[in-house]
């Protein structure tokens, strides 16, 4: 019993060290570990992609406190008591407020400075004319070496991702302001899905009890106009799809929530390569639902989006190999993998904040006594994020690489003591004003 009391405070003490190591060990020992590209402006300070760059008030700085201690007082409460569809829009509404209050503590530019980079899709799609072309010269335009090579993160994701902005440009949304409005909208979303998932798969109660966290997290600051918090989106509304297949008796129901979770799915390998991962999550969905029927429709509409890209110009598994020559032609060749394989854990501390560490000591500590639901889950997204550090495909930036995955691990949050609560929620929210106030994160 003590050590079930403990193991809360160990997960928590164990998170804060290695959050302070990944901080401290580069400088204290001379080790240039290229958390930013080199030369970049501001130099970097690992494990973050991001420069020192102290705020001490901006425009969203009022909203962000004021919501803040708002959550703090009455989140906890409400999470509980109030009805399943105002626990949803509660938690839309709150989420939607606290990205975009984040964001505007850099004022307009924390909503367009993503968007207008260079580096990024929507530069590149206002520029698209011809889909055709792009996905028949995608592959071929992925290398350094090509005289037209796509600008970095649209070289380092499947064609989804730039079609999607596409889309944006097309529809008169292009403008960096209206994009980033949009991504955030979506992205927002994410909670509900996870959410809606662990109900469906009968964790309502514990659903309850992560919903502040899912809401009030560091992640925030990475997901606001970042598409990969646009990929998080897809990626839960995928797996609260495939929850409700599984858990239907009626055949035709089943089906078609099959194809529509395959679907989603598919488009999230088609948006992101590492995306692929999502399989341990959904796997961990059909075994808590005891219910394998779904998987042979959802795969084959999954397979079916990606056959459907090849058939125009783009197959996955050729693109690839490509990639992962760019990626060890570029600064990913100089980051250490002595630092990175830990200090990913460590930005991702950050970007989930430290209650995930008394949240995952709890859970390591109640072992078969956790609500299975959060094992599943968690250990799901915890395989993927093991698999993603141990390929070294993943050295850096997983602050906003790995956001489809935090809120499946957030759920670990559900397990901690009604006395944590409270204080743990104040971390999270401490640790996210801290980071945006003190930090310029690139996202």
């Amino acid at each position: 019993m003590t050590r079930r009391r403990d193991a809360a405070w160990v997960g928590l003490l164990a998170a804060l060290a290695l959050i302070t190591a990944a901080f401290v060990v580069p400088p204290l020992l001379g080790w240039e570990v290229y958390a930013r590209a080199p030369r970049a402006r501001g130099g970097g300070v690992p494990p973050l992609h991001g420069f020192w760059d102290v705020k001490l008030f901006g425009p969203g700085t009022l909203p962000a406190v004021a919501l803040a201690l708002l959550s703090w007082r009455y989140a906890v409460g409400l999470a509980e008591r109030l009805p399943w569809r105002w626990l949803l829009v509660t938690s839309y509404a709150a989420g939607v407020a606290w990205l975009l209050s984040l964001a505007f503590v850099d004022g307009l530019s924390g909503m367009t400075r993503t968007m207008d980079h260079g580096y990024d899709y929507l530069a590149t799609a206002r520029g698209v004319s011809d889909v055709g072309a792009v996905l028949e010269s995608f592959v071929e335009r992925i290398p350094y070496g090509h005289p037209d090579n796509w600008t970095v993160h649209v070289a380092g994701h499947p064609p989804g991702a730039l079609l999607f902005f596409v889309g944006l440009v097309r529809l008169g949304l292009g403008g960096s302001l209206a994009a980033g409005m949009i991504v955030t909208l979506i992205g927002a979303t994410t909670t509900l899905a996870v959410l809606q998932t662990m109900r469906t798969l009968g964790a309502e109660t514990m659903a309850r009890r992560a919903a502040p966290f899912l809401v009030l997290t560091p992640a925030a600051i990475f997901a606001a106009v970042s598409a990969d918090g646009m990929f998080a989106a897809v990626a839960a509304w995928g797996l609260a799809a495939l929850a409700v297949a599984a858990t239907r008796e009626r055949r035709a129901v089943a089906v078609a929530w099959s194809l529509v979770a395959g679907l989603l799915l598919g488009a999230c390998v088609m948006m992101s390569y590492g995306l692929a991962l999502l399989a341990f999550l959904a796997l961990a969905v059909l075994a808590l639902a005891r219910s394998w029927l779904p998987l042979p429709v959802a795969a084959a509409a999954a397979m079916a989006v990606v056959l459907g890209f090849a058939a125009f110009g783009f197959a996955w598994w050729e693109a690839y190999p490509v990639l992962h020559d760019r990626y060890w032609d570029g600064t990913a060749a100089k980051r250490p993998a002595a630092y990175w394989m830990w200090g990913n854990l460590a930005a991702l501390l950050l970007c989930a904040g430290p209650a995930l560490g008394a949240g995952l000591g709890r859970l390591v500590a109640l072992r078969g006594r956790a609500d299975r639901v959060v094992i599943w889950l968690v250990l799901g997204a915890g395989a993927a994020i093991a698999v993603a550090d141990l390929s070294r495909m993943s050295k850096a930036e997983v602050e906003r690489i790995w956001l489809p995955f935090v809120p499946w691990l957030l759920l670990s949050t559900a397990l901690l003591p009604d006395r944590w609560r409270r204080p743990a929620l104040a971390l999270q929210v401490v640790t996210a004003l801290l980071l945006q106030h003190l930090q310029f994160t690139s996202w």
